[in-house]
């Protein structure tokens, strides 16, 4: 079994969850982080001593408060550790089931497993855990289930963006900085508006606001 976990977790009440179930596990050695930037120090703290850690468990989401961050969600954290770790294993353990999102982190590489906090979400984070320690990996029920969909959506960095920036009453200009200030490509006003038109008819939406209102209901954004 894993002999070392850093657990990226910024709710008491989850971190001493998950605790309990990694005791259970008899696992030695756990560590917290309520922060990225800590839990990325921590990481790299026990690299230099030559004692990494095996295993993260890690939410995706993490609230704002007076600390600033530079490290500001856990998909950002999971990229940067397993670039500089390759040998990490990475458990997400979040309320977070959008099929793109558990989708896209799936096709990055960086995880290896993928648990929901809902109601079986403590006795599928042992399943995952022992799995995962057998070389194996896991998806909770629920999220292979939206994932196997035949008809999901499945949109680029660019569409969820510029999307995301006219529901927040982005103009194209300042979207236009937005992407740019992202380094997401194509940034031009031309693309916008083009992509725009495109999904509006892909979508069959009458309107920019219809766009917005028909992909939110389907949890594209």
């Amino acid at each position: 079994m894993f002999k070392k976990v850093l657990v990226a977790e910024d709710m008491d009440s989850i971190n001493h969850a998950v605790a309990s179930i990694l005791n259970e596990l008899n696992i030695p050695e756990i560590t917290h982080a309520q922060y990225c930037d800590k839990a990325w120090l921590l990481a790299k703290k026990a690299s230099q001593d030559d004692e990494p850690f095996d295993l993260l468990v890690c939410d995706l989401s993490f609230k704002e408060d007076h600390w600033d961050e530079k490290i500001k969600s856990g998909k950002e954290l999971i990229a940067l550790l397993k670039s500089e770790y390759p040998d990490l294993k990475v458990l997400v353990n979040s309320i977070e089931d959008h099929p793109q999102t558990v989708r896209e982190l799936w096709e990055s590489g960086n995880i290896d497993g993928y648990v929901c906090k809902d109601r079986r979400g403590l006795k599928e984070l042992k399943i995952a855990i022992e799995k995962l320690w057998e070389g194996q990996t896991y998806n909770s029920p629920a999220i292979e289930k939206a994932l196997n969909q035949n008809n999901l959506l499945v949109l680029n960095d660019f569409e969820i963006n510029i999307v995301k920036f006219l529901s927040n009453g982005l103009t194209q200009d300042q979207m236009q900085e937005e992407l740019k200030t992202l380094n997401i490509k194509p940034s031009s006003k031309s693309a916008i508006e083009k992509r725009l038109k495109d999904l509006r008819e892909e979508f069959n939406a009458n309107t920019n606001p219809h766009l917005v209102s028909i992909m939110k209901d389907l949890q594209l954004i």
